[in-house]
C-alpha cells in the first residue's frame, strides 16, 4: 500500500481544505517556514489561485489534535474565500509522535528529524519534507511531541497565516490571502514556562451577564470559547470563573471537554482540590473551618479529586478562610501544614498514585505568604505560586538558582476586586511593566507557572495575549521585541497600512491609563492650576482620541467591529471619563471664584459627557457585531466613595450657581486657585525663564449677568498683550507671552495691570528670569528654583560592576523608564568611579537646599532584604542610601503607604542636601539593587507646585 493510500484509509472523509494568508507581507521571507505572499520556485505552495493544499491527520490520534486540525480547516477555508481543496501531491500533515502512524513512519524513515523537540513537553516540529513517500512530492509536516504540542503547532501555523487567535473573541476578521507560500526548512518550538494560563475572575456584573445572556450560563458552550482562545495564545490552563459558579458541577460536560481539547484545569488560590468556591454554600455542612470540621472538609475535597482524577490537572492545595479571607491568626502555619499533609494522603488514595505525580501548587497569595516566611513547610513537589500585590507587583521571587521539585511561579493581575479601588472597567495595564516584572519572574526563577487574573477576558485582549507570549518563550522577549509588540499585535489583527499608527494609539493609551486606575481618577486627581495639567492630561486623550477617529474613518468596513473593541472604545471612553472629571473639577473651581456663568458651563458639559458615557456603553453593547458583546461593558466605574464599586454610576456633583444681576469683571491667573477682584493685592504668575521660555496666562471673566469691557496695560516692553479694548462677555484667555530678546539679563518683576474703569484694576507681578551668560550653559538648569529630568535623558549613564543600563520606553507616568541588566546581579556598590549610575548636569542659580526626588516603577522588597535600595548625591559628596520599600517591608508595613503608591503607580523619594552653592553641579542617581525602574528626577530649591504628575520634564542644554 502506498503511503498516499495508507493516509486516505486513515483519514478517510477528515481531509480539510486549508489556505495560508499573505501573512509576510512586507517582510523579506528569508527565515524557514515564514509565511510569504506570492510564490518563488523553491518555496512550498500552501495556496494557489486560492485553492489550497489538502490538511491531513490520522484518526488515531488525539481528539484535541483532530479538533484543532477541523478549526485549521476552517480558518483556512475562510482565508481562501472559495476555492476547492488541491488533489494533488502536495499535502499538510500534521500529527503527535506515537499516536500519528502517519509521523512515527517519516520519522522511521528518516525523513523527519524530532530530535530537538522528543520528550520535551509541548514542543512541536514544523517542516517542509520533500518525497515523503511515494506519492507525494512535498509535505509541509507538523509534529507534536504530545498532544498540546501538536496543536499548538497547528495554531501557531493559522496564526501566522494571518488568522489571530481573537477572531472570534474580538470579531476579527480573516483577511482574504488567495496565494501563499512557505520558505522550505524546519523549525522547532517549544514552551520555557511549563503552565500558561488565565483566570477568570470578578466576573459580575460583564462577564456573567454576557454568558447568561448568550450561553445561559458558564457552561461547556461557553467554556469551549475559552479553551480554544486559551489555546491560539498557546496557552494551556485555566482557572474558571468562581463567584457563585462551579465549572464542574454547573455543567458536567466542561471538565471532559477540557481535557479533550487539551486546557489543564486548576482552581484559584481558595479552591482546594478542585472545589469550587460556591459548592461549600451549595453542599457543605457546618463552618469552614479545619480545625472544627475537618472530617467533613475531607468529604467535601474528597469529591473534587474523585471527580478530576482521570483529567489532567493542577490541584490547588492548602486553605484560606471562607470567602477569600485570612485564616485565624496564631494557628494557621501548624494547622496549614497539618492540612496540606492530610489533603495529600486524600489524592493518593483517590488517585492510588503518589502524591508527587500529581501536579499542585501552594498559593503564597496574601497572608500565606506571611506563613512561607515565617517558615511553614509544604513538599518538594508542590510548586510555591508566588503572587503580586493585586496590583502588578510582584511580592516574592525565589532566590536566583534555587531549585525545588514542583518549581516555583507567579499569580499576577490585570484585574482586582478590593483595596485601595476595584479595578475592573477597562485595561489600564501596560505590556511594558508586564514585561518588566515577568522578566523578574523569569530570571529569578519562577518558571513553573504564570496565571493572570484577567477579570473579564474582555477588555484584556492585548495584555492577555502578550502575555501569553512572554510566557511561551520569556528569553525571546527581549526589550526590543516589547517595544515592537504593539505593532506585531496590531498586525495581526488590522490592515498592514494602519498598524503602525494603531500600535502608537495603544502604547499612548496604556500608558496614560496606567497612571491611576480609572476607577481611582475623580475631580481632584490633577492640578487645574499648575501646569495646567488636568487641561494637559485630558488634551492628550482628546488628541488620541482623533487619531482613534482618523483610523476608523480610513479602516476597510469590516475590520469596524473589531477596531471599536480593540481600540477605539476604550480610548474614547477613557476620553471622556476625563472629560467628566475635568469639567466638574473646573465647575466647582469657578464657583469658588465667583464666575457662575462659567460654572453653569461646566457643569452643563459634565452632564454631557455624563450621558455620553452611557452612549459609548450603548454602542459596545447594541451596535459592536449586531449586539453580540452586550452587557459586556457594564461595570460601574462612575461614582466610587470606596474600595467596593458603587451599586449604581452616580455622576459626580456639579455646582449650579444663580448669576448675580449687574456687571463686574473677575480675574484668575495661572497657578492660583483663588478669583481675584479689581482693588485687590498680591496677584502673582508664575516665574516665567529663558530656558523654558513659558508662556503664562490669565482668565479674564464677568461676575455678573452682563458684558463689561477691559484694557490690558503694562509698562515693560518685554510683556506682549493684546492691545484695545476688550469686552468681556464670555470667558477670555490672555496669554503673557515674553519677547526675551528685549528682557535684560537677571530676575526681573514686570506687571500688568487690567483695568475696568479709570479707579478699578487688578495689578498681576510678571516674574521673569534670564541670568547673564545663559546661552552658553550647559546642563539642566533649576530655573524656576527646580527642575524635573527624565531618567532616560540622563546626560551620562555610566556602566560598571557588570551592570548596564537599559532604557526601557514608555515605562514612566510622563516618559521611559531606566533600569540595569543582569536584574539577577549582586547589589552594586555605590560611591565608586566602576560603580553604575545616571548622572546630571544641573545649574543653580541661588545658593540653599536642595531636595532631590526620585520617582521610580513601584517596585516591591520581592528579594525579602528588608527593602530595594538606590543612593543619590551631588557632585563628590557621599551617597545617601535610600530604601524604597520603607513603610512596605514586612516589620514596618504602613497599609496607607502602599496604598498611596499603588494609587499613584510610583514610588517618590526625596533626599535633602543642605548648603548648595550655585553654579553647575553633578546629581549623582547610583544604582544598588539592579531591578530597580528609574523615571524621573527632580531637583527643587523652593517649593514645588503640587501636581499628580509633578512638573513637566526639562530639556536639556
Amino acid at each position: 500500500m502506498s503511503f498516499l493510500t495508507a493516509i486516505r484509509c486513515l483519514i478517510c472523509a477528515a481531509i480539510w481544505t486549508i489556505i495560508l494568508p499573505m501573512a509576510a507581507e512586507g517582510q523579506e521571507c528569508r527565515q524557514p517556514l515564514d509565511v510569504c505572499s506570492g510564490h518563488a520556485e523553491e518555496r512550498f505552495p500552501l495556496i494557489s489561485g486560492g485553492t489550497p493544499v489538502r490538511i491531513v491527520t490520522d484518526v488515531g490520534d488525539w481528539p484535541g489534535v483532530l479538533r484543532a486540525a477541523e478549526s485549521l480547516a476552517t480558518d483556512l477555508e475562510r482565508l481562501a474565500q472559495g476555492g476547492a481543496q488541491q488533489e494533488g501531491d502536495i499535502i499538510i500533515l500534521a500529527g503527535t509522535i506515537g499516536r500519528s502512524a502517519l509521523i512515527d513512519q517519516l520519522i522511521t524513515n528518516g525523513k523527519l528529524d524530532v530530535s530537538q523537540i522528543q520528550g520535551v513537553w509541548e514542543g512541536y516540529v514544523q517542516a517542509v519534507v520533500d518525497a515523503p513517500t511515494d506519492g507525494v512530492s512535498r509535505a509541509l509536516v507538523i509534529a507534536g511531541a504530545d498532544k498540546r504540542g501538536t496543536i499548538f503547532g497547528i495554531y501557531d501555523l493559522s496564526r501566522r497565516a494571518g488568522v489571530s487567535p481573537w477572531n472570534w473573541w474580538a470579531d476579527v476578521p480573516v483577511p482574504h490571502r488567495p496565494d501563499l507560500s512557505l520558505v522550505p526548512g524546519s523549525r522547532a518550538e517549544w514552551p520555557r514556562v511549563k503552565y500558561r494560563g488565565i483566570f477568570i475572575n470578578d466576573e459580575k456584573p460583564a462577564l456573567h451577564g454576557w454568558a447568561n445572556h448568550t450561553y445561559g450560563g458558564f457552561n461547556s458552550a461557553f467554556y469551549e470559547r475559552v479553551f480554544e482562545l486559551i489555546l491560539r495564545n498557546k496557552g494551556n490552563y485555566l482557572w474558571p470563573a468562581m463567584w457563585g459558579e462551579a465549572i464542574y458541577d454547573d455543567d458536567p460536560l466542561t471538565g471532559p471537554l477540557a481535557d479533550e481539547m487539551g486546557v489543564v484545569l486548576g482552581t484559584s488560590h481558595h479552591e482546594p482540590l478542585g472545589r469550587a468556591h460556591v459548592e461549600w454554600a451549595r453542599y457543605g455542612e457546618g463552618k469552614w473551618d479545619y480545625a472544627t470540621n475537618d472530617a467533613f472538609l475531607r468529604d467535601f475535597w474528597r469529591a473534587g479529586m474523585e471527580r478530576m482524577k482521570d483529567w489532567e490537572s493542577v490541584v490547588t492545595v492548602g486553605m484560606r478562610g471562607d470567602g477569600d479571607e485570612a485564616m485565624t491568626e496564631g494557628t494557621a502555619i501548624s494547622l496549614l501544614e497539618r492540612i496540606v499533609t492530610e489533603q495529600r494522603a486524600l489524592i493518593e488514595d483517590v488517585t492510588g498514585r503518589p502524591a508527587s505525580e500529581q501536579p499542585a501548587i501552594w498559593a503564597l497569595y496574601k497572608e500565606v505568604q506571611d506563613y512561607f516566611d515565617q517558615g511553614m513547610q509544604v513538599p518538594e513537589d508542590i510548586t510555591l505560586l508566588f503572587a503580586d500585590d493585586n496590583w502588578g507587583n510582584i511580592r516574592r521571587l525565589p532566590e536566583p538558582g534555587a531549585t525545588r521539585e514542583g518549581g516555583y511561579g507567579v499569580y499576577y493581575h490585570f484585574d482586582y476586586v478590593g483595596g485601595p479601588r476595584n479595578y475592573k472597567w477597562l485595561n489600564t495595564n501596560q505590556i511594558e511593566r508586564i514585561w518588566e516584572q515577568m522578566n523578574l519572574a523569569w530570571e529569578f526563577g519562577a518558571r513553573q507557572m504564570w496565571i493572570v487574573n484577567v477579570g473579564d477576558i474582555k477588555p484584556m485582549e492585548l495584555p492577555i495575549t502578550f502575555f501569553l507570549d512572554q510566557a511561551w518563550n520569556p528569553e525571546a522577549m527581549t526589550p526590543q521585541v516589547m517595544e515592537q509588540y504593539p505593532k506585531t499585535w496590531a498586525s495581526q489583527q488590522f490592515p498592514n497600512e494602519h498598524t503602525a499608527e494603531i500600535a502608537e494609539i495603544l502604547k499612548l493609551y496604556t500608558k496614560y491609563s496606567s497612571r491611576r486606575k480609572h476607577e481611582l481618577v475623580d475631580p481632584d486627581t490633577f492640578s487645574v492650576v499648575n501646569y495646567s495639567e488636568f487641561r494637559r492630561v485630558t488634551e492628550e486623550l482628546e488628541n488620541l482620541a482623533e487619531r482613534a477617529d482618523a483610523v476608523r474613518a480610513q479602516l476597510p468596513p469590516e475590520y469596524d467591529d473589531a477596531y471599536v473593541q480593540l481600540v477605539w472604545f476604550p480610548v474614547q471612553a477613557v476620553c471622556n471619563l476625563y472629560q467628566i472629571y475635568e469639567a466638574v473639577a473646573l465647575s466647582r473651581l469657578y464657583a469658588e471664584q465667583g464666575r457662575a456663568s462659567d460654572a453653569l458651563a461646566q457643569a452643563a458639559l459634565a452632564e454631557k459627557y455624563y450621558a455620553h458615557d452611557s452612549e459609548l456603553t450603548r454602542i459596545y453593547h447594541e451596535d459592536v457585531a449586531g449586539g453580540k458583546w452586550v452587557h459586556m461593558m457594564s461595570q460601574n466605574h462612575i461614582g466610587y466613595t470606596y474600595w467596593q464599586q458603587p451599586d449604581e454610576q452616580v455622576m459626580p456633583a456639579v455646582v449650579w450657581p444663580d448669576v448675580p444681576e449687574g456687571r463686574g469683571l473677575g480675574i484668575a491667573i495661572e497657578g492660583d486657585l483663588r478669583g481675584w477682584r479689581a482693588g485687590d493685592r498680591g496677584a502673582v504668575l508664575p516665574q516665567s525663564d529663558v530656558f523654558n521660555q513659558q508662556t503664562r496666562w490669565i482668565d479674564l471673566f464677568r461676575t455678573g449677568s452682563q458684558p463689561i469691557k477691559t484694557t490690558l496695560e503694562t509698562r515693560q516692553d518685554w510683556i506682549i498683550l493684546p492691545e484695545g479694548r476688550l469686552t468681556i462677555d464670555s470667558t477670555r484667555r490672555i496669554n503673557i507671552a515674553i519677547d526675551w530678546s528685549k528682557v535684560p539679563a537677571g530676575a526681573h518683576t514686570g506687571e500688568v495691570q487690567v483695568k475696568s474703569g479709570p479707579w478699578n484694576s487688578l495689578k498681576i507681578k510678571v516674574p521673569v528670569f534670564k541670568p547673564v551668560g545663559w546661552e552658553a550653559l550647559q546642563g539642566f538648569p533649576a530655573a524656576p528654583g527646580y527642575v524635573a529630568m527624565d531618567s532616560a535623558a540622563a546626560s551620562r549613564m555610566i556602566d560598571g560592576q557588570g551592570l548596564n543600563w537599559h532604557k526601557i520606553e514608555n515605562l514612566g507616568r510622563t516618559g521611559d523608564g531606566v533600569t540595569l541588566f543582569p536584574v539577577i546581579a549582586e547589589a552594586a556598590r555605590p560611591g565608586g568611579l566602576d560603580a553604575p549610575r545616571l548622572e546630571f548636569d544641573v545649574h543653580f542659580f541661588e545658593a540653599g537646599d536642595v531636595t532631590v526626588e526620585v520617582e521610580l516603577a513601584p517596585t516591591l522588597d520581592f528579594k525579602g532584604q528588608g527593602g530595594m535600595r538606590y543612593a543619590v548625591s551631588i557632585d563628590d559628596g557621599a551617597p545617601v542610601m535610600v530604601n524604597i520599600n520603607e513603610g512596605t517591608a514586612v516589620g514596618d508595613w504602613q497599609e496607607h503607604t502602599w496604598e498611596a503608591l499603588v494609587a499613584q503607580n510610583a514610588h517618590q523619594h526625596r533626599t535633602l542636601f543642605q548648603g548648595i552653592a550655585p553654579g553647575k553641579h553633578v546629581i549623582k542617581l547610583w544604582a544598588v539593587d539592579p531591578p530597580l525602574v528609574f523615571q524621573k528626577v527632580t531637583a527643587s530649591q523652593r517649593p514645588v507646585p503640587e501636581s499628580y504628575l509633578g512638573p513637566p520634564v526639562s530639556l536639556p542644554r
